[in-house]
C-alpha cells in the first residue's frame, strides 16, 4: 500500500504547499512550489522546482531558492516568476521572525535570476521592497507579477491596519525598482472576506478582470466556507469560493504559450492529517486546469493534455465496481437523486441541485442544471468536475486498496485508466 500520487506533483521526500512561480520558460512549463526537504512537516520554507513539456510529466529539478540569507532568513515565502531579457525571474517573499516564538515577523519582496530556467542567482541588492506600506500590518507576502504594455505590475497580499485583507498594487520598468500604486481592493469584513489575502492574483479572462485570492479568517456562514481558510474569486463586489471541495488552497494561474489560463492550487489544507508522512513525504498539487468565465462564473477543468495518460476505457453499467486502479477518469451523467460512493471513504449525492460531499465531514456546492461528471482519481486524491467545471470538489482521500466505485442507479458510465 502507498498513498503517493502517480500523476500528481509530489515531493519524493519532504513537506510541500503552496504552488510558485507557475511560468513557461524555454519550452518547458515551470513550477515551484513551498518545500522544506528535511521532513514531511512546515519548516524553513525553499522552494523545490519540476518543470514539464506538457503539464503532464514533471521533472525533478534542483532546489530554486533556499532561505538563510539576511533578506530571507527564516523563509522565501510564496511569489511568481515571469520571463525577461532571456532570463527567468523569480519574485518572492522573504520571512524574518522578530522572536523566538515566530509571533511577530516582517516580510519583504526579493528577486533571483536564472538564465537555464535551473539554477537560480539571487540579486545582491535585495530586498527591491524592503516593508510595507504604512497602511498595512506586517503581513506583507506572496507577489504576484505580470507584463503591462512596456513595464510590469505587481500585487501582493496584505492586512490593512484595521485588520482586513486587501491587495497593493505596484510598478516598475526593470523589476528591481518599484513604485507603489496604492491599494487595489480591500475586504468588506473580516468575517465575511477574510483578514489576511494570501496568493492574490489578478488577470484578465475573455475580457473580464479576475481577482484570484485566498483570504484566511472568512467565518463559516451555513454551508460556505467551510474550510479553515478558502479560495476564491472577486469580480464584481462579492467573492465567490472556486473549489468547494476540503482541500484547495494557494491557487496560482499562468498564461500558456497558446492563450490558455491554466490554475494549479495546493490539494491539501492547513492542519490536515497528512496519513502519508508516514511514508516521508506530505503534499501535492491539484492536476492542472484550464479556467474559463460563463456569466461571470470561473469554470475549472482539466487541461487538454489529459489525454496523454488514457490508457483503456471501458463502458460499465452496474452498480457496483472494483476500479481497475487508483488511477482512473470517471464519466457519467449526473441527474437529481444520484448518489456515488468510492469504498465508504468518499460519497456525492445530488438533491435539488444540491451536491454534496462527504469525505469525513461535509460540504456542498449548487448546480443549475443537470449534466455531466467527471472524476479523477489518484491514489490519495478525488477531483470531481460537474457540467463541465461549474462546480469542482477537490479532496485527498486515502484509498489503502483499489477503489470501488457504488451508484445507487444501475446506468452506463465510462472508466479510463491512466498511466505516465
Amino acid at each position: 500500500m502507498s498513498y503517493r500520487l502517480k500523476y500528481h506533483v509530489c515531493p519524493e521526500h519532504g513537506w510541500i504547499n503552496d504552488p510558485n512561480g507557475f511560468s513557461y520558460f524555454q519550452g518547458y512549463y515551470h513550477l515551484f512550489y513551498q518545500y522544506y526537504p528535511d521532513e514531511p512537516v512546515w519548516g524553513p520554507m525553499y522552494w523545490g522546482h519540476v518543470r514539464s513539456k506538457d503539464l503532464v510529466h514533471w521533472e525533478n529539478l534542483p532546489i530554486a531558492l533556499t532561505p538563510g540569507d539576511k533578506e530571507d532568513l527564516d523563509g522565501c515565502f510564496s511569489g511568481s516568476a515571469i520571463e525577461y531579457n532571456k532570463r527567468l525571474y523569480l519574485i518572492y517573499t522573504g520571512n524574518i521572525y522578530d522572536d523566538p516564538e515566530h509571533i511577530t515577523f516582517h516580510q519583504n519582496v526579493n528577486i533571483a535570476w536564472s538564465e537555464d530556467g535551473i539554477h537560480f542567482h539571487k540579486y545582491e541588492g535585495n530586498p527591491v521592497i524592503n516593508e510595507p506600506p504604512t497602511d498595512n500590518t506586517y503581513h506583507f507576502r506572496d507577489p504576484k507579477v505580470w507584463r503591462e504594455d512596456d513595464h510590469f505590475k505587481m500585487i501582493i497580499g496584505g492586512q490593512k491596519e484595521d485588520g482586513r485583507g486587501h491587495v497593493l498594487i505596484y510598478k516598475s520598468d526593470d523589476l528591481i525598482n518599484w513604485d507603489y500604486l496604492g491599494e487595489y481592493g480591500h475586504a468588506s469584513t473580516i468575517d465575511h472576506e477574510g483578514k489576511m489575502w494570501e496568493c492574490p492574483d489578478l488577470f484578465r479572462l475573455n475580457g473580464v478582470n479576475v481577482l484570484l485570492m485566498s483570504p484566511q479568517g472568512i467565518k463559516e456562514d451555513g454551508e460556505k466556507y467551510r474550510n479553515y481558510h478558502q479560495t476564491g474569486y472577486k469580480i464584481r463586489d462579492s467573492f465567490v469560493e472556486l473549489d468547494h471541495g476540503h482541500d484547495f488552497y494557494a491557487a496560482t494561474t499562468m498564461l500558456a504559450p497558446d492563450g490558455r489560463r491554466i490554475l494549479m492550487a495546493w490539494m491539501d489544507m492547513w492542519h490536515g492529517e497528512f496519513p502519508e508522512k508516514e511514508e516521508g513525504w506530505s503534499g501535492a498539487m491539484t492536476f492542472p486546469r484550464e479556467l474559463t468565465i460563463h456569466d461571470n462564473h470561473l469554470y475549472m477543468m482539466p487541461v487538454e493534455e489529459l489525454a496523454l495518460l488514457r490508457c483503456e476505457t471501458k463502458k460499465v453499467e452496474v452498480t457496483d465496481y472494483l476500479l481497475p486502479s487508483k488511477q482512473v477518469e470517471i464519466d457519467l451523467d449526473i441527474y437529481d437523486g444520484l448518489s456515488l460512493d468510492l469504498s465508504n471513504l468518499y460519497t456525492l449525492t445530488v438533491n435539488n441541485h444540491k451536491v454534496t460531499v462527504m469525505n469525513q465531514t461535509e460540504r456542498v456546492g449548487t448546480i443549475k442544471e443537470y449534466q455531466s461528471l467527471k472524476l479523477l482519481i489518484d491514489s490519495s486524491s478525488v477531483e470531481v468536475f460537474i457540467n463541465g467545471g461549474e462546480l469542482v470538489f477537490t479532496d485527498r482521500v486515502y484509498f489503502k486498496d483499489t477503489p470501488v466505485l457504488s451508484l445507487n442507479k444501475k446506468m452506463t458510465y465510462r472508466i479510463t485508466t491512466l498511466s505516465k
